[in-house]
């Protein structure tokens, strides 16, 4: 699983020209799943990510998390962060789940998010979209399990 997180004063989704997902401060996370990663390397990604401490403090200091800001997640299905551009021009994304398992640990993403107290948006797996966002630092993070 690979992710990319992103923090935003706001944020949102369209597809088909309708918006599907905003949110406002808080986090836009780019969710790419193989066909290696289980519900429990979700479970442990969603727990990092509501608890990674990169929003700034009284102090300027990032030392406070998504969850101590009261801030919200906005989750995008991002397949491509798994090309493989080592052979050619051509980005190949053999190293991507195949869509019934991406799906299935995409739901299970956002469905842990929530439990985990997030206000949580999402995109639409598969879909054409358009994300916009206010990128807020900037600050972007890449984590891996």
């Amino acid at each position: 699983m690979k992710t990319v997180i992103q923090r935003v004063t706001n944020a949102n989704v369209k597809v088909d020209n309708e918006i599907v997902g905003e949110i406002k401060q808080g986090l836009v996370v780019l969710l790419a799943i193989s066909d290696k990663d289980e519900e429990k390397d979700v479970e442990k990604m969603a727990s990092r990510i509501v608890n990674l401490r990169i929003f700034s403090d009284n102090n300027g200091k990032m030392n406070l998390s998504i969850k101590d800001i009261n801030g919200e997640l906005l989750v995008i299905s991002q397949f491509t962060l798994y090309a493989d551009c080592s052979k050619g021009n051509r980005p190949s994304f053999s190293n991507a789940g195949k869509p019934e398992h991406a799906n299935k640990l995409y739901e299970y993403f956002i469905k842990t998010s929530k439990e985990l107290g997030m206000h949580t948006e999402h995109g639409v797996f598969g879909a054409d979209m358009k994300v916009s966002l206010t990128n807020d630092g900037p600050v972007t993070i890449e984590l891996e399990n």
